[in-house]
């Protein structure tokens, strides 16, 4: 049998009594092929090395999952690609910020996929252990060097049955077009349903495919698939040198300024645990160049008038909603994005900043965590706590992390599948069950729609998603234009001086650029 070990680093051994006996105790053998085991102690490994000689730059023993399962334990059902449970174990050497903390400290704040009540009986079951042996007690101070195991039923989210789009292929790279609500890695609660592995499945076990950019799940795009670590390392070092343009195409609410935006309000990560980022005057850098495509007002009656619908909100709905101060922008906008520097969420900050958040965005277009206005040209930290709290009951006591709560076009079935906890158990490990996402739940309106060489050498793009398309009965663009191209914009900007005016000594008005004494500035279209 072989033992797989983190970082595809493998160790041809054979299970020994003490591990047999440790998988029997744990319950762990044949348990849907997915057997796990603990690597021989080091010093059992190296006959060498002395009883009492410490070791040297090696890693402390972890519990692995031994085997890895081939077919993936795909199915289909219902437009979603599921997988079937199975157990798996995490590996984690020990971050910077858990040094000193306490194991069921670092469970409860730092990962929110399961209760801490699970945590905790989870370390006290030696479930989870530290360096492959259990804690005598879940308040053990974890240090660096550290590596924290945990076993667990493993149930991944169902993602779309989308298949992956193939832009273009050659001998050394392959680019796609991602599906919206795919993870590009393993991560978190997804594994099999990602990127890499579904590409694996569909082609070979043995085959590496190795991402060149990275997309957010929910954001849909190209992307560059390396064959061979080569040809992988160039592409990315294209990226990492902003030798590469890149265009995004977004869904924002409300009508978008003609002219060109341009916005360097720098943005901060405020909570890893939930990934949410913030506008913040102390942030990391960030520029953004954007130029509106489209504007489509709400729909109109052959009078002229904006359709109502019914309206079937009780009176405590309609106070609510009178407060809703985005709900006074009417309509959706088509904006091109062009992504100047490439910071974490950095175009779903920039426009919840501008006023014009992705109209769909589960995170920066939700009054439930940031209010009326949605946090429009909020750069202060004056509310993080609330917001943070209030973020984190997402997915828990209300809807998943996936959910837009208002657009207005959401009908109120949607809402009510949206993905959240059911109240069931699974009959293996006890963990709460999660009901399925809705199609609404899978992406967000935000499309990577074109990659460019800065030197002309290359160039990849995608058709304009169906969302970003004229609405039943309206007329707009269904492709791209020089005109609104924000690639082209953004040549001269990248060499102004971002403390006022460029080399010739002109005003930033007169370029069109942001100071950065303002929130933004939109040139008159």
């Amino acid at each position: 049998m072989e033992f797989m070990l983190s970082h595809d680093t493998q160790l041809p051994l054979a299970p020994s009594p003490r591990v047999t006996a440790l998988l029997a105790r744990k319950g762990l053998l044949n348990t849907a092929n997915m057997a796990l085991a603990m690597v021989e102690p080091l010093l059992e490994r190296n006959p060498h090395r002395q009883k009492d000689e410490p070791a040297i730059n090696t890693p402390p023993d972890v519990i692995t999952t031994p085997c890895d399962p081939w077919p993936r334990p795909y199915y289909l059902e219902g437009g979603l690609r599921k997988v079937y449970p199975y157990h798996y174990t995490y590996n984690t050497y020990c971050k910077e910020r858990w040094r000193g903390r306490e194991l069921l400290d670092i469970f409860a704040t730092e990962f929110r996929d399961r209760p801490q009540a699970y945590y905790k009986d989870a370390i006290e079951r030696g479930n989870v252990v530290v360096n492959g042996k259990p804690v005598p007690t879940v308040r053990a101070i974890v240090k660096n060097g550290d590596v924290i195991s945990h076993t667990l039923h493993r149930h991944e989210p169902p993602v779309t049955a989308q298949p992956i789009e193939i832009v273009h292929e050659d001998n050394d790279m392959i680019v796609i077009n991602k599906p919206a609500g795919l993870p590009v890695h393993p991560a978190g609660r997804y594994n099999y349903n990602s990127i890499i592995e579904i590409m694996r499945a569909e082609r070979s076990h043995a085959w590496n495919p190795l991402p060149c950019n990275r997309l957010d799940r929910l954001t849909s795009g190209v992307m560059f698939i390396g064959k061979n670590p080569k040809a992988a390392e160039k592409i990315s070092m294209q990226i990492q040198e902003r030798s590469v343009k890149k265009e995004y195409v977004a869904r924002v609410i409300g009508e978008f300024p003609e002219g060109e935006i341009v916005c360097e309000q720098p943005v901060m990560q405020i909570s890893p645990k939930l990934g949410l980022n913030r506008a913040r005057a102390s942030g990391k850098e960030a520029r953004t160049v954007f130029k509106r495509l489209a504007y489509y007002p709400p729909a109109q009656n052959s009078n002229g008038e904006v359709e109502k619908q019914e309206d079937t909100r009780n009176e405590k709905e309609k106070i609510r909603d009178s407060k809703m101060e985005w709900k006074a922008k009417e309509g959706h906008s088509i904006v091109r994005c062009r992504p100047v520097t490439g910071r974490t969420h950095q175009l779903r900050v920039h426009l919840q900043f501008l006023g014009h958040p992705i109209s769909n965005d589960p995170i920066y277009c939700n009054q439930r965590v940031f209010g009326p206005s949605l946090a429009a040209g909020d750069d202060l930290p004056d509310h993080d706590e609330d917001i943070i709290s209030r973020l984190s009951k997402m997915g828990k006591s209300e809807v998943a992390d996936a959910m837009a709560y208002h657009d207005e076009m959401m009908e109120e079935y949607n809402k009510k599948k949206a993905e959240k906890m059911t109240g069931q158990l699974c009959d293996i490990c006890n963990t709460p069950l999660y009901s399925d996402p809705g199609i609404h739940e899978l992406g967000i309106y935000l499309h990577a729609k074109r990659y460019a060489c800065q030197d002309g050498k290359w160039e990849h793009e995608t058709p304009l998603p169906d969302w970003a398309l004229p609405p039943p009965g309206m007329t707009g663009p269904v492709v791209v234009t020089k005109e609104t191209d924000p690639l082209a914009i953004v040549g001269s900007r990248e060499k102004l001086d971002v403390h006022g005016g460029d080399q010739n000594g002109k005003s930033p008005e007169q370029n069109s650029y942001v100071d950065p004494s303002k929130s933004f500035w939109t040139m008159p279209g």
